[in-house]
């Protein structure tokens, strides 16, 4: 057995809230949006190996350079100069795709896995510009638990927890473009002058945000739906189910659904059995002193810049 062998979990998020305020002049679209860890989470385990490997228990992701491990690696090795390789594996729990940022928080993990692994003297700055490289939902997953993200959603501004146990994931059977998401929203350019201020109302709504269905909204909803009547579906029969609340979460497929109780969700749980096609999570939400904990490893890092 290899002398480093380790394992660390790699959390799935979900967008408690998601506005689409515009499109940036670099093309990408401005955006304001409450990420929140949550109980779901893949495995990552790393050992030392000559060559650069990545295995999985699972067929249905690539593991070449299209899965964000490997670019990550590759982006670790190149920056650092790093000759040695690695083998991860990755034991996958979260959908893929789904719209629970499994990929990037794979990437963000193995950001620090590799840098733990070939003995990196990497700070927390230097995390959070790779990530950026690497996607805009990956910075969020060096801070967890419930934080505003602006911007591309790569500026992280952690706010009061939330917490709830009482949760469900749903994921039907259905693929969701990201491209086809962002093609179908009509947000204009945001100008100079408005653009600070609807990022001002936007974050302090955010802050103030309470987990009620008036105030949570995804606006890639209704392009979605039309896109993928079946996630709609999902979010009626979560609703009709008992449901205080339901959202799909980034650009889907997968929605989130709040119960009042242990009960209500039970119930809830029974009704769906008869659904064979959507994969169901019970979940409850991370905070970020349970997550940073999680990463035992990296908990200094972490801790201190967040």
């Amino acid at each position: 057995m290899s002398s480093k062998f380790f394992s660390i979990p790699s959390f799935a998020k979900i967008n408690l809230s998601l506005r689409i305020l515009g499109k940036r002049n670099d093309g990408f679209h401005e955006l304001s949006t409450i990420f929140q860890t949550i109980s779901l989470h893949d495995n990552l385990t790393f050992s030392e190996d000559s060559e650069l490997i990545l295995t999985s228990d699972t067929k249905k992701i690539p593991l070449d350079e299209r899965n964000l491990i490997i670019k990550a690696a590759k982006l670790l090795k190149e920056k650092y100069g790093i000759k040695m390789g690695a083998k991860i594996n990755l034991e996958k729990n979260i959908p893929a795709p789904g719209g629970l940022g499994g990929g990037s928080s794979n990437a963000a993990i193995a950001l620090l896995g590799l840098s733990k692994l070939w003995e990196i003297e990497i700070d927390f700055v230097n995390l959070l510009e790779l990530g950026e490289l690497l996607g805009s939902d990956v910075p969020f997953f060096f801070y967890g638990g419930t934080a505003i993200g602006t911007g591309r959603g790569t500026k992280i501004f952690p706010r009061q927890e939330i917490n709830e146990r009482n949760m469900l994931i749903v994921t039907p059977a259905v693929d969701v473009s990201t491209a086809d998401a962002f093609g179908g929203l009509n947000a204009t350019h945001l100008t100079n002058n408005s653009s600070k201020t609807i990022l001002q109302i936007c974050r302090y709504e955010a802050e103030l945000m309470l987990l009620q269905q008036s105030s949570m909204k995804n606006d890639f909803e209704e392009i979605v739906f039309k896109l993928e009547p079946e996630i709609e579906r999902v979010k009626k029969s979560l609703i009709s189910s008992g449901a205080k609340t339901a959202l799909m979460s980034g650009s889907g497929a997968s929605v989130l659904a709040i119960f009042e109780n242990e009960v209500r969700l039970q119930s809830a749980l029974y009704n769906l059995k008869t659904e064979r096609d959507w994969r169901v999570f019970p979940v409850k939400t991370v905070s970020h002193p349970i997550y940073i904990e999680s990463l035992k490893y990296f908990d200094s890092l972490l801790q201190k810049d967040c």
